[in-house]
């Protein structure tokens, strides 16, 4: 498949020139934003708990880089389909999906052996005749860029030269991301081509461009559009909007996303992805995407049967850190995330369980994203057993096959109340694939004692008081 790479300073291999690529995106934006230098230096501080919308992007990006591969989710999806009527169609092969024999191969050869629990239900909606509409949530690891891509590539008519499916990310890294699964999936279909409608290219208006499928970021193609007259939106035969919650968070994405929509011909498909839906979400969704099937993940609260809870009473921090080196002395732990609230206090503790021989990661503020998924890759390989991070870094990062999670802070929202969700996402780390998983709060005061009941009420969940001083105590909750 070729690739026609539409971008200043880029390097003629996008795939192995992504690093550089993201490291002159940053430069160039610190140097032409103040607002972005702000934000960015705000996410780094660690009174700044709350979520920007660069922060967002960074942990997408950061979930596609280690996760090559689909991973093992144990979510169960909920379809709900625009006319109830209809019969409820699923695929265990993708020869049932009947694919062209080019693009099957080039699913094979990515790796995927069969279709995952996401692409079971919507492969068979995205390539319908007529084309539906739908509206999925779906996370990293799941295969949706892998179906959109395949609705997307058997939509396409390699015979028309023209743009005929348009699918947009909120950031430049992201757009390059899915181009990459494009390049790889279109390996064996030479005849399509693609386009990159990112900033950093003068294009010369009224050229159209040949290339059958595009791929950018809201600004850059909505100008191709209206500006440039570079696409014909009235030709687009599929758009997809990937990353629709880092989309709204980002300021302007949303109108022009809508604007590009509105120009699009009646019969095109919409196809819409967010890793998660609050309403401002739902929103969008409705907006944007008439008439939609509806993939949804049912809620994770079931994890936590398979998790044991605990609390340990300190006094402060040294006495957290004293209870944690007799949790490690007293049971074999395979590999454990210990979440804390400041950067300050997880270099220290870094620091701590280095000097006492542990193989410890540390997530950090100031890392980019290639270093954090760097680091996250030796833990998922089992080179480091101990990965200690802020909540800012972690927020949206998946980790596999972790064992144990220590809250060495309890979760906080931006102002300082009880964080269910975010105590949900810490501990659902762990108890995965029916394993038993275990986790262990650090109550350091009467504030927090309360924090915790609140967990405890919310979820309905006791959290059993534990002893560290007591290794038989600490053995038993290992059993």
């Amino acid at each position: 498949m070729k690739v026609i790479v539409r971008i200043l300073h880029l390097p003629s291999d996008v795939q192995s020139g992504l690093y550089e690529a993201t490291r002159t995106l940053f430069v160039r934006e610190e140097n032409k934003n103040n607002d972005f230098i702000q934000q960015f230096l705000c996410q780094q501080s660690p009174l700044c708990l709350s979520i920007s919308p660069y922060d967002r992007a960074t942990q997408s990006l950061l979930n596609k880089l280690i996760r090559s591969n689909v991973v093992n989710n144990t979510n169960q999806v909920e379809v709900l389909q625009r006319d109830p009527n209809s019969p409820l169609y699923s695929v265990k092969t993708f020869e049932e999906l009947r694919l062209k024999p080019q693009l099957l191969k080039g699913v094979y050869e990515m790796g995927f052996n069969r279709p995952s629990k996401i692409q079971e239900n919507a492969l068979p909606m995205m390539l319908a005749e007529p084309p539906q509409n739908l509206i999925a949530q779906s996370q990293s690891g799941t295969g949706k860029t892998a179906a959109f891509v395949l609705a997307m590539l058997s939509h396409v008519d390699p015979s028309l030269k023209w743009p005929q499916c348009l699918c947009i990310s909120p950031t430049y890294e992201l757009a390059l991301q899915t181009g990459k699964v494009i390049e790889q999936m279109g390996k064996f279909y030479s005849e399509v081509k693609l386009a990159y409608a990112v900033r950093g290219h003068k294009m010369d208006r009224g050229v159209k461009i040949k290339e059958q499928i595009v791929i950018g970021t809201p600004g850059t193609v909505l100008d191709w559009c209206v500006k440039l007259k570079l696409i014909d939106p009235k030709k687009i035969k599929v758009f997809v909007l990937d990353e629709a919650d880092v989309m709204i968070a980002t300021q302007g994405h949303q109108d022009q996303s809508i604007r590009i929509q509105r120009m699009l011909p009646k019969g095109c498909q919409m196809l819409l992805f967010s890793a998660t839906f609050e309403d401002s979400v739902w929103k969008f969704a409705e907006r944007v995407v008439p008439d939609p099937n509806i993939i949804k993940l049912k809620r994770e609260e079931e994890t936590l049967d398979t998790i044991k809870q605990y609390y340990v009473l300190c006094n402060s921090k040294e006495d957290k850190f004293n209870a944690l080196c007799n949790i490690y002395g007293a049971i074999t732990i395979a590999q454990a995330m210990i979440f804390c609230h400041t950067r300050k206090t997880a270099n220290w503790l870094a620091g701590q369980l280095s000097k006492e021989g542990h193989q410890v990661a540390l997530l950090s503020g100031e890392m980019v994203v290639e270093q954090r998924a760097a680091v996250i890759e030796r833990f998922r390989d089992g080179k480091e057993k101990v990965l200690i991070t802020t909540n800012v870094c972690a927020r949206g990062i998946d980790v596999e096959q972790v064992s144990v999670v220590i809250n060495f802070d309890l979760p906080l929202d931006k102002d300082g109340n009880p964080d269910n969700e975010t105590y949900l996402h810490r501990i659902g780390r762990t108890g995965r694939f029916g394993k038993r998983g275990l986790a262990v709060n650090m109550v350091d005061s009467q504030r927090s004692m309360e924090i915790l009941k609140t967990y405890e009420k919310h979820f309905n969940k006791k959290i059993g008081r534990l002893d560290t001083d007591d290794l038989d105590e600490i053995e038993k909750i290992a059993n």
